[in-house]
């Protein structure tokens, strides 16, 4: 593995993992691999992990685009903040997770080893993952203007609803009237839509899902369009501001700006051991099919 360059993202870390990060560490340093860690994450490594070699850093993309795999450590979070580093350059990125739900981060610290010898010998698969676009005029986030999980649309002020017109192929779907709305890839389903009384949409379905967050009208409900779809959202009423999130990224939008959302052009790469699946993943996290009888 001489010529392998590994990247290491995370964002917090606690002294309680020291001992998996350890591992994983000396893992890849035991077998020649070049490590290029996030400056500041290594700032906070380096406190308590013992490197062989110093290891180099990046900060910024363009630092880390030759890496041959990203490993995020940390929680879903710490997983979608990896896609503004891998950006369209197709890096395989593996999610050990050192956080709770892990649904994206879904390798858990007992079987780092197990997981490492796998992608070592090239037992995974790669789980394309689709993406979000926003398009605004202002173009308000700039070139990272992509989400995982979901792009969301959410009321400022706590007691002032939202009226959000929104618009499909440029056929009138609904005014939703409520705290806002989250339109959501396969992958953000399990997500905030999913606490919102969003279903569940395996990844590669090529579906969207449009969902209302706590909609004035009772009989509003998600719905499901295909990925290929254009939406258009515009909020109206007496609302002047209001927040529209990319994944865990956020800003404050005038209510005369619309938003034009569709699918990204490019996709993210999750790696998949060998016997990971993502119906495995729902039994565990969700605890689907724990009941006494089975």
């Amino acid at each position: 593995y001489w010529d392998m360059q590994i990247a290491i993202f995370g964002k917090v870390f606690k002294v309680e993992h020291r001992k998996d990060v350890q591992y994983l560490i000396e893992y890849l340093e035991g077998r020649n691999i070049e490590l290029i860690i996030h400056q500041k994450y290594y700032d906070r490594l380096r406190k308590f992990i013992r490197f062989r070699n110093v290891p180099k850093t990046y900060t910024t993309h363009t630092e880390m685009r030759k890496a041959d795999f990203l490993f995020s450590l940390g929680g879903d979070g710490t997983l979608l903040e990896t896609i503004t580093f891998v950006q369209d350059t197709g890096i395989p990125i593996l999610g050990i997770n050192l956080g709770r739900m892990g649904f994206l981060a879904s390798v858990q610290t007992q079987h780092i080893k197990e997981t490492l010898d796998k992608v070592f010998n090239q037992r995974y698969s790669l789980d394309k993952r689709s993406l979000l676009r926003l398009e605004t005029t202002q173009n308000i986030f700039g070139s990272l203007n992509y989400a995982l999980n979901d792009i969301s649309i959410y009321r400022k002020k706590p007691f002032s609803m939202l009226t959000v017109d929104t618009y499909v192929n440029e056929q009138f779907l609904n005014t939703y009237w409520g705290d806002g709305l989250i339109i959501a890839t396969p992958t953000g389903s399990t997500a905030y839509s999913l606490s919102c009384g969003g279903p569940i949409i395996l990844p590669g379905s090529q579906n969207i899902v449009i969902t209302p967050i706590a909609p004035h009208n009772l009989t509003v409900r998600p719905i499901v369009i295909p990925e290929d779809s254009q939406i258009r959202i515009k909020v109206s009423g007496r609302i002047k501001k209001y927040f529209v999130n990319l994944d865990s990224r956020s800003e404050s939008v005038d209510s005369s700006i619309e938003l034009h959302i569709k699918t990204e052009k490019f996709k993210i790469n999750l790696v998949q051991p060998e016997g990971d699946d993502f119906l495995r993943t729902i039994h565990n996290k969700l605890n689907w099919g724990a009941d006494l009888r089975n």
